[in-house]
């Protein structure tokens, strides 16, 4: 436990280090959640040692990043790969099942509004790669769902200051409503699409 606590330690005095690098490539190889290196940015937004929009920026960027990787996995390596080696960058068989799921559902839509639902948010980019999903239609929708996430925690981090590793019990009653409005949107989207569909056939 010491020298996993210690590791930590190390990763965070090295995301500090780097500053705003430190933000991004923190967030693209995920060692330690994202929420968490986001708010741990907050705190150095509050320190003085960064500003919260070049956090948010560096973080936006190194969230779309990661995605466009695991994307890639989907579309070359196919769910065998991620199913056998998904457990190092957290994805497992069930978040993969869940995401295609939902991603059949509701078409690619979901890639925006799938980011902010914990159990499907990083997996989701796994059947868009396997369906390939035009890559800049991927990119665009994930950057579009990444900003706000990342100046969320971000922000959350900056108010907590010095208390930045309380951001799970802070961050829950957030979270819980923007999954309410994420769900919201993809009904919204599906009673769109539902209505084009009826409405096309009907010409």
């Amino acid at each position: 436990m010491h020298f996993i606590s210690d590791l930590i330690s190390t990763l965070f005095e090295w995301i500090q280090s780097l500053g705003y690098f430190g933000i991004m490539i923190g967030l693209m190889i995920e060692v330690i959640p994202s929420e968490i290196v986001l708010a741990f940015g907050g705190f150095l937004v509050w320190s003085g040692d960064i500003n919260f929009f070049g956090a948010v920026l560096f973080g936006t960027i190194g969230g779309v990043i990661a995605q466009i990787f695991v994307y890639w996995i989907g579309r070359y390596g196919g769910r065998p790969v991620l199913e056998k080696y998904g457990k190092y960058i957290f994805i497992q068989k069930k978040h993969i099942d869940h995401s295609e799921e939902w991603f059949n559902k509701y078409g690619t839509g979901v890639i925006f509004t799938a980011r902010f639902i914990p159990v499907v948010r990083h997996a989701i980019s796994v059947p868009a790669g396997i369906s390939k999903m035009p890559l800049g239609k991927f990119t665009l929708l994930t950057t579009l769902a990444v900003i706000p996430w990342s100046a969320l925690f971000v922000y959350l981090g900056y108010t907590l200051g010095n208390n930045w590793e309380n951001i799970d019990q802070v961050a829950a009653k957030y979270t819980n409503e923007i999954i309410l409005v994420a769900i919201a949107l993809i009904v919204v989207y599906f009673l769109f699409k539902w209505y084009k569909s009826k409405k096309k056939g009907a010409a």
